[in-house]
């Protein structure tokens, strides 16, 4: 699933190609994209507008629309598993996954390709609202040492799954919580309010380093298909450090790197830079 440094790419590569462009037509070619809203409603409320803003929110894509210069709602994207946001030639051959095209004019669609149907891209009327549940954005400036040292103290969970609750915090998925806790030295499924301070610190500021690397390295391409509006794939899978290297040894201290089952999810860690506390040790599978 693409997590924030993909969204966050995707995000960067349309922008500049969707800012003052007229929605002149759609085309839903599978219409349970739209979050349940029908056809002739989606059109109604997209046909016509102009794109205001491109922006994201945790692994949401927002598109804002706007009509006489007044605002119009929002297109809110979320591409789940397989879902991928492009501009392209309308005469290009959009293939058989392509699921929602928004003609701009110039001889140019927006095309929302979803190979695994788990995608949407809805119209809200207000996206912030529609958001409002989601926790801070790792990089932005509500997510500091002293939050994520509270946000810890003050639950009782295990680390992972924690983690992974975008009510808790927007944007993180397997790869880059597996990623950030292994270079904090903090096993998955330690419990948060045994987390001391200093490791809380030193958890914030590895979150904040793995997502600015990646998304310097356009994200992460480890299957076909996350690829950039570009159409390139991402290139920080070859610095990961743990994430999908069960078997293969440690780059930091040689240990074998394990795969582990942590609140559902497969998990990898190293046995060695990340202790298990005695009352959460979890065989492998």
């Amino acid at each position: 699933m693409p997590e924030l440094p993909e969204v966050e790419t995707i995000v960067r590569g349309i922008r500049p190609r969707l800012l003052g462009r007229r929605i002149r037509d759609a085309e839903v070619r599978w219409a349970r994209t739209l979050g349940g809203l029908t056809r002739p409603e989606f059109d109604r409320r997209v046909v016509g507008a102009t794109v205001a803003a491109v922006w994201r929110r945790g692994k949401h894509i927002a598109i804002d629309l706007e009509r006489r210069g007044r605002p119009a709602g929002c297109l809110l994207g979320h591409l789940r598993m397989s879902g991928r946001l492009q501009v392209e030639p309308r005469a290009a051959d959009p293939g058989p996954y392509a699921r929602v095209r928004l003609g701009l004019g110039r001889g140019e669609v927006l095309t929302f390709v979803d190979v695994r149907k788990f995608g949407r891209l809805r119209f809200v009327a207000d996206a912030r609202a529609a958001l409002a549940r989601l926790g801070p954005e790792p990089l932005g400036p509500g997510f500091t040492a002293a939050w994520l040292r509270r946000g810890l103290r003050d639950r009782r969970r295990m680390l992972k799954p924690l983690l992974l609750d975008q009510t808790f915090l927007a944007g993180l998925g397997n790869i880059y919580v597996d990623e950030s806790l292994h270079r904090a030295r903090l096993h998955p499924s330690r419990r948060s309010d045994s987390v001391p301070a200093a490791a809380a610190e030193r958890l914030w500021a590895e979150i904040r380093a793995v997502l600015s690397e990646a998304i310097e390295r356009e994200g992460s391409s480890f299957d076909t298909f996350y690829r950039t509006p570009a159409g390139r794939p991402g290139s920080y899978q070859a610095s990961f450090r743990v994430y999908g290297r069960d078997g293969d040894a440690c780059r930091a201290c040689g240990a074998t790197i394990r795969k582990l089952v942590v609140g559902q999810r497969g998990t990898h860690v190293c046995p060695r830079c990340q202790r298990a506390p005695r009352s959460a040790i979890i065989p492998a599978p």
